[in-house]
């Protein structure tokens, strides 16, 4: 069993707007938008990262916004609802500010015993806000959210599948615990994780299959300390026999990628060196950060990428 992951790093999605993705999670959810960079495989499309103060592993939601990119259809084989996590009491306050944005979707659950408000992004992504009691991550607050509602980093992922079972037996021998099954969704934990903790399973036997697109996960990933447990990882998912990418830097963190036997595409991401390899924690977000490879595209780039506000 691998000891290294301990908890979700990130999560990955798609949009089609840049201007309209990052008014929703800077204005609308109040997070701060830590790094703007481009897709290192399509230089001409944002790569935009929201987080907390310094983008923390547990906090950062990403996004590739495509222009013209087709609606994603939901279904099996994806990530379903992102959740974040938010203090005990604080539903009522978010619930009137989604309102007043004219958000979407917005409805009162309860799963596994927690206050939850689901609700839909631009592109009708699948979020929620849990009610947390004792979650101790520090929030970002300068977006005009205060800190006893605003939110702490991610709460746990959902994954839409047509079964359980390997997918199950990939996440114990990632290290998770079974916690509880409720309402036809079973719930892994992370022990001592880094809070971002729990992963659940949506079993849709009948469901179709997803397509992705705007509003799609496009990937999950999972955090390790550093570059030394990342291989360690690599290795023992390489011998239970799962084709796993060479490690890829990332700027920000290093990076190995393999699909689920569900279909979900996971990664495995370091925590180092973090979001201020390159740009002061004062100013983080603010300038256009490019890769190596793609800094003699600077000028161009710069008249294509549209301004975010």
């Amino acid at each position: 069993m691998i000891k290294a992951i301990n908890g979700l790093h990130h999560v990955t999605s798609m949009a089609s707007d840049a201007k309209e993705n990052n008014a929703f999670f800077t204005n609308v959810l109040g997070l701060r938008r830590v790094k703007k960079t481009v897709n290192f495989d399509a230089p001409d499309v944002y790569h935009l990262y929201y987080g907390n103060e310094l983008g923390d592993a547990g906090t950062v939601m990403t996004y590739f916004p495509f222009p013209h990119i087709a609606a994603g259809q939901a279904g099996t084989g994806e990530v379903g609802t992102t959740a974040f996590s938010v203090p005990t009491d604080s539903l009522a306050y978010w619930e009137k500010r989604l309102n007043n944005a004219a958000v979407h979707g917005i409805e009162r659950s309860n799963l596994f015993g927690q206050e939850r408000l689901d609700f839909s992004g631009p592109d009708g992504d699948g979020f929620a806000l849990v009610e947390t009691d004792g979650d101790e991550r520090t929030p970002w607050t300068g977006n005009g959210v205060s800190e006893d509602v605003a939110i702490r980093g991610f709460h746990s992922a959902s994954m839409r599948l047509r079964d359980e079972g390997a997918s199950a037996e990939l996440l114990k021998f990632m290290g998770y615990e079974v916690f509880d099954t409720s309402k036809g969704v079973s719930r892994f934990a992370m022990p001592n994780g880094n809070g971002a903790d729990f992963i659940d399973l949506e079993i849709l036997p009948n469901a179709q299959s997803a397509r992705q697109g705007a509003g799609s996960v496009h990937h999950i990933a999972f955090a390790v300390e550093d570059r030394e447990a990342q291989l360690a990882v690599r290795s023992a998912l390489l011998d239970t026999g799962y084709e796993v990418t060479p490690v890829i830097d990332r700027d920000y963190f290093w990076a190995i990628y393999f699909r689920t036997p569900g279909g979900v595409l996971f990664e495995v991401a370091t925590n180092e060196p973090g979001f201020v390899r390159d740009e002061d924690s004062a100013s983080l977000g603010a300038d256009l950060k490019l890769p190596t490879q793609h800094e003699h595209l600077r000028s161009e780039l710069e008249k294509h990428l549209s301004p975010l506000s």
